[in-house]
């Protein structure tokens, strides 16, 4: 048994070590950064919303400080009931950059996500160079549009989103959400590091800058019209069209209240984190392969071989297999010290437990195991029957 999960654990724990050393190379985080004449006015940002009246204003105040790189700021609403365009509309009396429409009803093959932005991208100013797809649920730094777009220029990127700083405030989550991150961090390379090819490309839909003209050349978010992680599988196809994209920290220019709670955070964002909609039927399968081996596996290994190994004489295989999986043990004790600046911790309860997140792992790879295997039927208010 031993050898058996040695050779199955080994070219697993290769595989993360190979990704983990890459880190020493990356680009260092997003800065905020003033504006400057050369950016003015070619940024449009897009918002789609449905329902969100209660957590959409931090948003919307952080856009409205944001300086003359901002042209304007498209809310496309799909017809909320409690709200929310009212809370544009009035804020388009102070900032005329400000302003909300309804997109058309969601046709057959589309979900309402993707199709919310393209219709927003339809709409945006002829003079906008970039577009900023952003979250309603997103806590933007004043000097964010500036920061990002100057990087991306810099760097050469046709496509860039970054990595957020979360939001935690009740002790099931501090325990469950750092673990289902890490189901991320395992698979790919660490933010700041390019990846090797379109099929490897990660990307987050919160602050998802594009250029435009790269955008058109995909025709909008058609191509990634029937996803549930839209975001990676545009990525991924403006990647394979032959454009820069990168995947950057952004911890320093902008937070996210992403769910309310564990089993909020359970059910919603773990139904997207196999990101399925974006890979062929063996990368989602082989990366969970990877996950059970390094993340799953490590705690329930060390428990269950632990006892056998001091209560009697030791096999070679066995004090292999108990090295292997402490040395992986140790690893994510690293990765969470090292994610710990991507937390905002400040107003949560229990945020001890964040320390206690390694104990959710097994837990956190069986969520993404058990979103392999089914399709979303019901998203963000919306029912998929297909």
């Amino acid at each position: 048994m031993s050898l058996i999960l040695l050779l199955i654990q080994i070219p697993a724990v290769a595989i993360l070590l190979s990704r983990l050393f890459k880190g020493a190379r990356r680009l260092p985080p997003i800065q905020p950064q003033p504006p400057t004449l050369d950016i003015l006015g070619s940024v449009s940002v897009v918002v789609p919303t449905l329902n969100e009246a209660e957590r959409i204003a931090p948003l919307l105040a952080g856009l409205s400080q944001q300086s003359y790189e901002l042209r304007e700021v498209i809310v496309v609403d799909s017809n909320s009931d409690d709200g929310t365009p009212e809370l544009v509309k009035a804020l388009q009396t102070k900032d005329p950059r400000f302003r909300v429409m309804t997109d058309d009803p969601l046709p057959g093959g589309w979900v309402g996500r993707p199709w919310a932005l393209h219709n927003g991208f339809l709409h945006i100013s002829a003079s906008s160079e970039w577009f900023l797809g952003m979250d309603a649920d997103t806590v933007p730094h004043p000097s964010l549009i500036a920061g990002l777009v100057k990087t991306a220029i810099a760097q050469g990127y046709d496509l860039v989103s970054l990595s957020p700083q979360f939001i935690l405030k009740y002790p099931g989550e501090c325990w469950l959400q750092p673990a289902l991150l890490m189901t991320l961090l395992y698979r790919f390379n660490p933010a700041g590091v390019n990846a090797n090819n379109s099929e490897r490309v990660m990307a987050n839909g919160q602050c998802f800058l594009c250029r435009r003209s790269a955008l058109e050349a995909v025709s909008g978010y058609t191509s990634a019209k029937g996803s549930f992680c839209d975001d990676v599988t545009l990525a991924r196809n403006i990647a394979a069209s032959g454009f820069k994209v990168g995947f950057l920290d952004g911890a320093k220019v902008f937070k996210v209240r992403m769910y309310e709670g564990a089993a909020e955070t359970w059910k919603e964002w773990g139904r997207s984190l196999d990101l399925k909609d974006a890979s062929s039927r063996a990368q989602t399968w082989g990366d969970i392969w990877l996950l059970v081996s390094v993340q799953a596996l490590p705690l329930p290994i060390i428990g269950f071989f632990l006892p056998l190994y001091l209560s009697s004489s030791a096999s070679l295989p066995l004090n292999w297999l108990l090295g292997t999986n402490i040395f992986l043990f140790l690893i994510r004790w690293g990765m969470l010290l090292a994610i710990a600046p991507s937390y905002d911790l400040t107003q949560a309860r229990g945020s001890l437990l964040f320390w206690l997140s390694p104990f959710a792992d097994t837990l956190a790879v069986l969520r993404i195991i058990l979103s392999a295997l089914q399709k979303p039927k019901q998203w963000r208010g919306r029912n998929y029957s297909n």
